[in-house]
């Protein structure tokens, strides 16, 4: 299950519980550590995008930083949520090595051993990406 939590983490987290949901990647994450930490135990991936790309956005470029590896999911959200560096029109698929690139430097790990890292997270997350990673 993929669920947009923009704006409306703690929503949505009340009708994972309420209806027992256990598995998913919570996309476009922006709560805060004691949100993503209840998602986390949910059973549910954090998923940054381009605005993690952002250095105003420090709140979402710490929870990259410090939540679990084996919690996180990089996306790109093309076309929307672009990177600092395109506008929502170039936002695309082609991007997600970069906004990779920038989680692993924050992390301070090889982008590498993220993108292993993230792929399988993506694929506990949702088992049928299975064959397209």
């Amino acid at each position: 299950m993929l669920l947009h939590t923009l704006r409306s983490v703690d929503i949505v987290l009340k009708f994972l519980r309420q209806y027992g949901v256990k598995r998913g990647i919570a996309h476009a994450f922006n709560g805060s550590m004691q949100q993503a930490q209840a998602y986390i135990n949910q059973g549910f991936k954090i998923s940054f995008c381009g605005t993690v790309t952002y250095e105003r956005a420090q709140q979402r470029r710490t929870l990259a930083k410090e939540l679990p590896i084996d919690a996180l999911v990089v996306e790109t959200d093309a076309p929307d949520l672009p990177p600092y560096w395109k506008n929502k029109r170039e936002n695309s698929p082609a991007e997600l090595p970069r906004i990779a690139g920038i989680v692993a430097e924050l992390r301070g790990v090889s982008p590498e051993y993220l993108a292993e890292c993230t792929s399988r997270n993506a694929v506990l997350a949702v088992p049928r990406l299975a064959d397209r990673i």
